[in-house]
């Protein structure tokens, strides 16, 4: 069924978002809103010659562009020829942390169909923004649905950020963290249409500790959590698949991101929460693990930039990260935002909070994105910690849940 321009139909209403490996200062509670299905199967509906692909060692199945040199850059600006301008561009995950600032990035640039389940709540788009936007509720781990809204819809890119990231939650549930960033991935791959851009949000938490920051062709990949393991066989798949159905691909490693709009209580809402709720003791867990936090407008410019372009081949993948190459310390974070708060807090490490696996640093080589797609970093941490202090716009229950 052909998809009716949006001033001729009625907005609906959807949630979901991606963010990488945090350290161990989250709230130790897991969601109980965990999905009954979450332990079916997800290589039943699976064709046996991809799961076999997907299983090679990671060398050897990323088709990715070879390096580029700074001194290629002008070659390389001049070779990413933007897509049309009215491309049909379809996001998951859209009403979520990311994907709402995408969204207001890419609306003019095409018809945008948001595809979210509404795990956190009921859209967060203003009324008057709805009436532009395709909005569908979809859990991406329902096949025939993904398959019934590619075939209306007809995507000319896709960019995937819907996914289960809460490392907490996916520690607990590792069928339900399977079954959402694996089979939901497959689902949507499987059923995209040929030629299709497929812009796949991956994760830092892909590579194994270093004290580096991590390149995306001469890093060794090694998860040392569910939610890692889960993004690299995502992307295991994205590259199979591409390579089979004549995909344009191309894999994002996201670092964490910070600013306003969270829905899960990591660090920033964590520390928020607490202190907009008037507390002047705050728990959190271990204080020393560097992260590279990359403001949340910064990720989505990232993405924007990615899903414009189309300089990959078909059938071809090619891999970037998307951080700032700078780290911090959740200790550096906190006093960052005692003195933007202006409020003389006490920390205190609270043994449920600390995780007893933890990698030291998580930092991302950002060469290849600002490269390969003239993206840069814009905003300071401070500056996102200053906006994100004035205007938290947390996802409900991440500050209530302290009153």
């Amino acid at each position: 069924m052909e998809w009716v321009p949006p001033d001729a139909r009625s907005a609906g209403e959807g949630l979901a978002h991606v963010h990488p490996d945090v350290p161990s200062h989250v709230h130790p509670d897991v969601p109980s809103h965990v999905h009954q299905d979450a332990s079916r199967d997800v290589t039943s509906q699976i064709p046996q010659d991809i799961i076999a692909e997907a299983a090679r060692p990671a060398a050897m199945q990323f088709r990715q562009m070879p390096a580029t040199s700074p001194a290629s850059f002008v070659t390389n600006r001049a070779r990413t020829t933007p897509a049309m301008t009215h491309s049909r561009i379809l996001i998951t995950g859209g009403n979520g942390y990311v994907g709402r600032y995408l969204t207001d990035l890419l609306r003019p640039h095409g018809q945008l169909c948001i595809a979210d389940m509404l795990r956190y709540g009921n859209w967060r788009f203003p009324p008057n923004e709805r009436d532009r936007l395709r909005l569908e509720e979809v859990d991406i781990r329902d096949a025939p649905r993904v398959a019934a809204l590619m075939a209306s819809f007809r995507p000319q890119v896709v960019v995937h950020l819907a996914a289960l990231h809460y490392i907490p939650e996916c520690e607990a549930d590792p069928a339900l963290a399977v079954s959402t960033n694996v089979q939901g991935t497959l689902n949507l791959l499987l059923s995209c249409p040929e030629g299709c851009r497929f812009v796949f949000a991956s994760s830092g938490a892909v590579y194994k500790p270093d004290d580096r920051p991590h390149h995306e062709t001469t890093s060794e990949l090694g998860p040392n959590d569910i939610y890692g393991f889960s993004k690299l066989h995502g992307e295991h798949y994205v590259s199979a698949i591409a390579a089979k159905r004549r995909l344009k691909a191309v894999i994002v490693r996201l670092f964490n991101v910070i600013g306003p709009g969270e829905t899960n209580p990591h660090l920033l809402p964590e520390l928020i929460g607490q202190l907009k709720a008037g507390r002047n003791v705050i728990e959190l867990g271990n204080l020393s693990p560097r992260r590279d936090y990359i403001s949340v407008r910064d990720a989505a410019a990232g993405f924007c930039a990615v899903a414009l372009h189309d300089e990959v081949e078909t059938g071809a993948t090619r891999t970037v990260n998307l951080g700032t190459s700078r780290t911090y310390s959740v200790a550096e974070v906190v006093e960052k935002l005692r003195r933007i708060s202006g409020i003389n807090f006490e920390i205190r490490q609270a043994p449920g909070r600390v995780r007893q696996v933890d990698r030291p640093m998580l930092a991302a080589d950002n060469r290849s994105i600002e490269e390969l797609y003239g993206w840069r970093v814009r905003q300071s941490i401070d500056d996102t910690l200053k906006e994100l202090w004035q205007a938290p716009d947390f996802a409900h229950g991440l500050v209530e849940k302290y009153l």
